[in-house]
């Protein structure tokens, strides 16, 4: 069993839904700045990291740093909280769950709570849960001690659920999607701090993709800002490598294969090509993906951003997508950061992403 490195498993572990990322951009803040050029925060929350901030062409490397979580949208009379998603939940996931609330000294901890199924009619029992049908029990007994510690509608919360490790090389977290996003793009930036690129390489954990939808989130603000002339969004893709996944539609992609490049849509087709011809040249295994629509990543919000930014999007395998127990490789976040790093070390000034 490989023990996952400590940053990650902070970084991880630290609670931070869309819209509530201050906390976990904080331990990535700290982290970056113990090797990049210089990191700044914008007005959106989203945070930066350079290496070279006088190179060119300048990189965009971004990796969101939100999770979807739950807010408080009502407290009863008796004290319990009812809530709305904050992002997309698969409402059965949370039965029987204990959550952290954010916003109390400490983070309060709550349990989800459901009739019991001794007391169910059997029409209730064959209906799936509906999160409206579902309450926060913090163990209080009125609205008013709901008020004393502190609790407000609005506070959000999280699963409270620790990451661990599984057997091998292999780690389980509510927060996968995509804290390593973030994780992989500073560990690139860190590969690049000791590579003297020419290009500038800026690793961004961007904020609130779990709900930007149309929007766009953190990463169309960031890149606005930002202008880059390329840039590669790091995020998570089904792994097929279980039981029922529907191959013939999003391809053969496992734990430990390596990155999933994707092609298509918002995929730049140079700089797909140069990404496969860069793990080639690496030796880094990876598989390709698909994407005749929408990628539904924060690449979505970048490559049409200004005049268009020539993107690409690099996801790493995970299983259970939207769980309190996601399963990635450390391999694969390894061999991601690899590839990222090397794909802006191939870079120059005459680099030209124009599709000829």
């Amino acid at each position: 069993m490989n023990d996952p490195p400590a940053f990650l498993a902070r970084l991880l572990d630290a609670a931070g839904p869309s819209g509530f990322e201050v906390d976990v951009a904080g331990l990535w803040r700290a982290e970056a700045e113990t090797f990049a050029d210089s990191v700044t925060t914008d007005v959106s929350g989203n945070t930066l990291a350079t290496v070279n901030p006088e190179g060119r062409p300048r990189v965009m490397l971004a990796g969101h740093i939100d999770e979807i979580g739950l807010q408080v949208t009502h407290i009863d009379e008796e004290g319990f909280l009812y809530v709305e998603g904050i992002g997309g939940w698969d409402p059965q996931v949370l039965v029987g769950q204990r959550v952290k609330i954010l916003g109390s000294p400490g983070g309060l901890v709550g349990v989800v709570g459901k009739k019991p199924i001794h007391l169910q009619k059997v029409e209730e029992r064959r209906k799936v849960s509906r999160i409206d049908q579902l309450w926060i029990d913090v163990g209080v007994g009125s609205r008013a001690e709901a008020t004393e510690l502190g609790l407000r509608v609005g506070d959000a919360m999280v699963i409270d659920a620790a990451m661990v490790s599984l057997a091998g090389d292999r780690i389980a977290s509510r927060a996968i999607d995509n804290r390593i996003g973030a994780y992989v793009v500073l560990e690139a930036l860190r590969l690049l701090s000791d590579a003297s690129p020419v290009a500038s390489a800026v690793a961004v954990a961007t904020v609130q993709e779990e709900i930007g939808g149309g929007a766009g989130g953190g990463a169309r603000s960031s890149a606005f800002g930002l202008e880059p002339d390329v840039a590669l969004v790091v995020d998570v893709t089904f792994s097929t490598d279980v039981p029922d996944m529907e191959k013939k539609v999003l391809g053969e992609h496992r734990l430990g294969g390596g990155p999933v490049l994707s092609r298509g849509s918002a995929a730049h087709p140079v700089v797909f090509e140069r990404l496969v011809e860069v793990a080639g040249a690496e030796g880094i295994p990876h598989t390709i993906q698909a994407s005749p629509r929408s990628t539904r990543t924060d690449a979505d919000s970048i490559y049409l951003t200004r005049s268009g930014v020539p993107t690409g999007l690099v996801s790493v395998p995970n299983r259970y997508m939207h769980s309190p127990n996601e399963v990635v490789s450390l391999s694969d976040l390894e061999s991601t950061a690899r590839l990222l790093a090397a794909f802006v070390t191939s870079l120059d000034g005459d680099t030209d992403f124009t599709p000829r």
